[in-house]
């Protein structure tokens, strides 16, 4: 007898939230790389944050039953949609997505297998493949599979890629987003919870994400976030190790900054920040293309919506 295929009637729903803000150039191939999951039971809820673009006609514009559009014309930011995407998901897990990511074919059947098999986990990521608008590859960045590997230094922050997370959707109505984290809300949540919960990630890259160039000035308001929740516990503790410890954590933070200035200032961003675009091998190359030409086919010219879809800009709700 052969196995039923996970995704089938009956397997865990997922829910995908999707906060979308004015990424009209890039919102369709983020969704259809979702309609082409081989896992097939999941809802899609694009909750948009006020764009002023095409984005929610776009959205609206696919006929498929398991995807839902919430639009209130506001402008609220990401934690805050972030929240409002997983306070409407009805799954059993709950998985991220951007609207200017991909997502391979296989990402949220991998996932939802891996964390079937293994319940003592909340939360698991998984490897990503940088690109540019035109689905040049920058790079890859460093896997950590296990938990410990994860949080081996809180105080540097936490290796599990944001866009590539799926977890119980029970653990994130537990710990939601905070909205003071800005640019690092998803550093704030893991440091909030890494001692109570349990993180892994999969030893394969299966979410593309958009690079077109490394935003300073997101990275260093990032990094003014990571500095004032550090300098609060560091204020909030009495003397001794703990406030020491906390202060370090403000230390790294800024030496990090430095170290990130001067990388954009000298035009050696990827040779300096290594770590963001480390070597892609053939087979993850090949990988990619196939997947980039799938995606691609019948959009080269303009879409139903008047949008040239392969000249497309970095969509980030994180603003």
């Amino acid at each position: 007898m052969t196995a039923r295929p996970l995704g089938a009637p009956g397997d865990p729903l997922v829910s995908i939230g999707m906060p979308i803000w004015n990424c009209e150039r890039t919102l369709r191939m983020a969704i259809r790389s979702i309609q082409e999951q081989t896992y097939r039971n999941w809802a899609l809820l694009l909750v948009d944050d006020g764009s002023v673009d095409r984005t929610v006609q776009i959205a609206r514009s696919f006929e498929d039953p398991r995807i839902r559009v919430v639009s209130d014309g506001r402008h609220r930011g990401l934690s805050s949609r972030l929240n409002e995407t997983i306070l409407l998901s009805a799954g059993k897990y709950f998985a991220r997505m951007d609207g200017d990511d991909v997502a391979y074919p296989e990402r949220l059947e991998r996932q939802v297998r891996y964390l079937e098999l293994h319940p003592e986990v909340d939360l698991l990521g998984t490897g990503i493949l940088v690109f540019k608008a035109n689905g040049n590859v920058l790079g890859t960045r460093r896997i950590w599979r296990k938990h410990e590997q994860i949080c081996r230094r809180p105080l540097a922050g936490f290796y599990l890629p944001h866009p590539t997370w799926m977890g119980k959707t029970a653990w994130f109505n537990r710990h939601l987003y905070r909205d003071e984290a800005l640019r690092m809300e998803d550093q704030e949540l893991m440091f909030r919870t890494y001692q109570s919960s349990r993180f892994a990630s999969l030893d394969e890259i299966l979410v593309g994400y958009r690079e077109d160039r490394f935003g300073l000035k997101k990275a260093l308001i990032g990094r003014l976030h990571f500095m004032k929740m550090f300098a609060r516990l560091a204020l909030a503790k009495p003397k001794g190790r703990n406030q020491s410890w906390a202060w370090g954590g403000v230390a790294e933070h800024g030496l990090k900054a430095c170290v990130e200035v001067l990388a954009v200032a000298t035009g050696q961003t990827y040779r300096i920040l290594r770590q963001r675009a480390l070597a892609v091998n053939t087979h993850e190359l090949a990988r990619w293309n196939r997947l980039w030409n799938q995606l691609t086919r019948g959009e080269t010219g303009t879409d139903a919506c008047g949008i040239n879809s392969l000249k497309a800009i970095r969509c980030d709700p994180r603003t």
